[in-house]
């Protein structure tokens, strides 16, 4: 099995709650193009080459291509103005507040940019890390914004993006014009001999030679030359388009360490919220189980001891239930330090402790796992868990006859996949314990993968960080 998954095969593009995304494809062993797949309907009969030219999305981020000559003149002049005269004033103090306005401007069209860019481009960027100001006041709102990476990421943005946009606009314009004139040379071709006084456009000439495009067969092979160039337009223009996205995405929006930051606040609020939602599982089971065992226990000894002389027969039947109920009770204390973290677990690693997991569950299990060496006990604590939920859920709700647990080493993740071959139709995106076991996964930048259509089988691959 670690043949199949082997190399990094899953890797860190995956975003939580994407299931259309992961749940078929190469990854899991499902062509890509399975019909069934959410959000794919029936092809167009016109292929996407011919009507690439008319379709909405080329006429957007052609008008984004117009749109950011204009823009980039603004931005690269506020710019280039507002840095030259905050340098220049820099021997006094007025321009320290002239490079801060600078800026924050910057900042201002920065947020434009990002708009205009999901307008036309349908390219969602969120915003960089807000300014940290500490203090109440001016000055300390200047230190802010002149401390910001953002703030510069943005002015750098108003200078490339300048000559960037110039050349985008000129290929465009050009390109575009051409190819629309020629397509519909046939039209208008007519001018030259009416107005112009020659036969067609002049595709060559010198002072004793001329040739124009005037004939049937030379204003058919001008056609399509034209054609080619509008059916190609489209995707140049995209590929222009995705140059300006990079550029929006890298140098407007968040840093990948404020990202990082990010991810990691909510990893610990995950955290700190299964650590509690465990210790209340852990209380509640002590004060509903194994506490009141004990408290009858205490109480019926209590009147055994009363009984001894009176009805020491009696005395004896109540000492006999005594000790089943001190059996119970022990049992019960076991299933709950196993459920906290199993001794087998810390003195014989994974293949012992999930070996003795398939032995008690209702369904029949095979363990395979292959691992060079133990990984770090919280990582193997949290590959545990994480197979024993799975065949939880595999018993109570899958109607499977038999599970397979497989756990294998691949560069630096540990793998985990269980398998049965049950009904299907589990979904980690219906808030079942499928969602919890992918937020505490995400705690620490692991991954969960659910492939269950309708009817089974039902594959769940969980994928840890390997931490020897």
């Amino acid at each position: 099995m670690a043949t199949e998954y082997g190399h990094g095969g899953y890797g860190r593009v995956y975003e939580p709650g994407d299931e259309s995304r992961y749940a078929y494809g190469p990854h899991l062993g499902r062509p890509a193009g399975t019909p069934g797949i959410p959000g794919r309907g029936r092809r167009p009969r016109i292929p996407l080459a011919l009507r690439a030219p008319f379709e909405a999305r080329a006429w957007r981020e052609l008008g984004h291509v117009l749109l950011s000559l204009p823009v980039s003149v603004v931005l690269f002049t506020w710019t280039v103005t507002m840095v030259s005269l905050g340098a220049g004033l820099l021997v006094t103090f007025l321009g320290v507040p002239v490079l801060a306005a600078a800026l924050a401007g910057c900042r201002g069209f920065g947020a434009l940019e990002r708009a205009r860019a999901r307008a036309l481009l349908d390219l969602d960027v969120p915003g960089p890390e807000p300014l940290r100001v500490r203090k109440p006041g001016a000055l300390a709102w200047m230190g802010a914004v002149l401390k910001s990476g953002a703030s510069w990421r943005s002015l750098l943005y108003t200078l490339v993006q300048f000559p960037w946009a110039v050349f985008t606009f000129t290929v465009t314009v050009t390109l575009w014009t051409l190819g629309w004139g020629l397509l519909t040379y046939p039209l208008w071709f007519w001018v030259f001999p009416a107005y112009v006084g020659q036969g067609g456009i002049q595709l060559y000439g010198d002072d004793h030679h001329r040739i124009y495009l005037d004939n049937p067969f030379e204003i058919t092979v001008t056609t399509l030359v034209g054609l080619l160039f509008t059916l190609a337009m489209p995707w140049l223009v995209r590929a222009l388009t995705t140059v300006d996205g990079l550029l929006v995405r890298g140098l407007l929006g968040p840093s990948l360490l404020s990202e990082r930051v990010v991810e990691l606040e909510s990893d610990r609020g995950v955290v700190v919220d299964t650590a509690a939602a465990d210790l209340r599982r852990i209380e509640r089971d002590l004060h509903d189980g194994a506490q009141a065992r004990l408290v009858g226990l205490a109480m019926d000894l209590g009147l055994a001891k009363e009984k001894m002389r009176e009805d020491p027969q009696a005395a004896a039947r109540m000492v006999e239930e005594a000790h089943g109920e001190v059996k119970t009770a022990l049992q019960e204390l076991r299933d709950l330090a196993r459920g906290i973290h199993p001794a087998v677990l810390t003195d014989r690693g994974l293949d012992a402790a999930l070996s003795a997991v398939a032995s008690r569950c209702t369904v029949p299990v095979r363990v395979e796992v292959d691992l060079p060496s133990r990984p770090a006990p919280a990582i193997e604590g949290i590959a545990y868990f994480t197979v024993c939920e799975l065949l939880q859920n595999v018993a109570k709700h899958s109607g499977a006859r038999s599970a397979t647990v497989d756990v294998w080493h691949s560069e630096d993740r540990l793998m985990l996949q269980v398998t049965d071959d049950g009904v299907g139709g589990a979904d980690a995106a219906a808030g079942s314990g499928l969602a919890g076991l992918r937020g505490r996964l995400d705690a620490v930048d692991g991954i969960l993968l659910v492939d269950s259509p309708a009817g089974g089988p039902t594959r769940v691959i969980a994928e840890l960080p390997w931490r020897g």
